[in-house]
């Protein structure tokens, strides 16, 4: 019934401002297509892959030529995005996740505080070999309720438990912003900076976002022991779990080895990509080709296709396209141009401090953080020409970061819904924590604006 209802309401929009013969500003055309969007995104009236082809009809017929439209569908980032789906199931399908996840792990000795710091630090590796929040989510909530019901059976863990699997919810998305291929929100947010910012590369990225990102890990691993103090723990009891666990995958197989090979070649290619002069996205996709050779990689097409999220990769396609016809239009220069007025006489650290709580509470009405981020950081760049003492790349780092996040429910991204359906902590602990979390998160970002940047 409300999809019947929501459609309705998309079908008069529609036909009111795009097929009535009335003459309409294309400003206001792009709003209303920027609202039906969101209507079929956030309303769930269609799968989003049909509801990401409807968009690329509507802005075929009414702002781009379909060959500009498919042009967005065969833009770099999107392939890029591609590659990470076939590299991040291959490196978890091959078993090395696993293996590596169980053995960082091990390095806490046992201790209850030392784990939930481990596993944060767990989250920043996986952040590079696991360009996929989703992929990432699905691993270590699998390995984390594993430790912690086989703990439950000891002693208590409830505390553990809530900071583990918080831990994921917060920081999953967070250091996907901490490389260029950490998500698709971060691929896509690489995109538009490296266009304002042509010296960004792949190491230059990990210096911006590293250090605000490392700093707040740290800030979180405090606010969890203050708010939830861990349990004492069986200290041998817990690494003889981990011990049985890794012992379970066997010695070190030629597949994981393989893996262990191309995830590296990668890597130093990314990492090196200002010497070479190679695009992240064609090593990307050198990298995904490279786990399908024979003889060298580690599966089949046949498998390799299916770990292609094929809605996300039209979802992405779209995004683009609404980022760009909001620009094509003018229509993020003309609501730059109002935000300005409100904002011209304040200092930049003022200005930056607005944006980012109105970044942070618009956040909370999206589900999708690269939907959100589409509107946001185009104006961002736009206000940012236009304001005095401050740039544009700086005020979209800000934004970036600010958007990324949701800290107080659990519908505000698929890794929050992942590390709920276990069940180690309710609503009522995810909002307690994210009201302490989003503050010291807000406070990073703006001391990265004003003494970092």
């Amino acid at each position: 019934m409300k999809q019947k209802i929501l459609l309705i309401i998309v079908s008069l929009l529609y036909i009111a401002f795009f097929i009535l013969p009335f003459q309409q500003d294309i400003k206001i055309q792009s709003l209303i297509a920027l609202v039906i969007i969101q209507i079929l995104w956030i309303g769930k009236v269609f799968p989003l892959a049909y509801s990401s082809l409807l968009v690329m009809l509507l802005f075929s017929f009414h702002f781009f030529t379909y060959e500009e439209t498919l042009t967005y569908v065969g833009s770099d980032v999107v392939w890029l995005l591609f590659s990470t789906f076939i590299i991040s199931k291959a490196f978890i399908d091959s078993g090395l996740a696993d293996r590596l996840s169980l053995s960082i792990l091990k390095l806490s000795r046992g201790a209850s505080k030392a784990l939930i710091l481990i596993s944060i630090f767990l989250v920043f590796i996986l952040s590079i070999l696991v360009p996929s929040n989703v992929g990432k989510a699905s691993l270590l909530t699998s390995v984390f309720d594993s430790l912690i019901r086989s703990l439950k059976t000891f002693n208590k863990a409830s505390n553990l438990g809530k900071s583990l699997f918080i831990g994921i919810t917060y920081l999953i998305p967070i250091t996907g912003a901490f490389i260029a291929t950490g998500a698709s929100s971060t691929i896509y947010a690489y995109s538009l900076l490296t266009d304002i910012g042509p010296s960004i590369h792949y190491l230059k990225w990990i210096l911006i976002f590293g250090m605000p990102i490392i700093i707040f890990a740290i800030l979180l691993w405090i606010i969890f022991i203050i708010i939830f103090p861990p349990e004492k723990i069986n200290k041998e009891l817990l690494l003889k779990l981990i011990d049985e666990k890794i012992t379970e995958l066997g010695q070190m197989s030629v597949r994981e080895k393989k893996m262990l090979g191309i995830m590296g070649f990668t890597l130093i290619l990314w990492i090196t990509q200002n010497m070479h002069g190679y695009s992240i996205p064609l090593i990307g996709l050198l990298g995904a080709c490279l786990t399908i050779f024979p003889g060298i990689g580690v599966w089949k097409w046949d498998q390799a296709k299916k770990s292609v999220d094929w809605d996300i990769f039209l979802f992405f396609a779209s995004t683009l396209m609404v980022s760009g016809m909001l620009l094509e239009t003018g229509t993020i220069d003309w609501l730059s141009g109002n935000l300005n007025q409100m904002l011209a006489l304040q200092t930049p650290f003022k200005t930056v401090l607005i944006l980012v709580l109105l970044t942070s509470l618009m956040r909370i009405m999206f589900v999708n953080v690269l939907g959100f981020l589409a509107i946001m950081l185009p104006l961002a760049i736009s206000l940012g020409d236009v304001l005095t003492g401050i740039t544009a790349l700086t005020l979209a780092k800000a934004v970036f970061l600010a958007g990324i996040p949701g800290f107080f429910f659990i519908t505000q991204s698929p890794v929050h819904l992942i590390s709920y359906s276990y069940g180690h902590f309710s609503e009522k602990d995810l909002f307690k924590v994210g009201m302490v979390s989003s503050f010291a998160w807000i406070l990073v970002i703006l001391g990265a604006f004003a003494f970092y940047w």
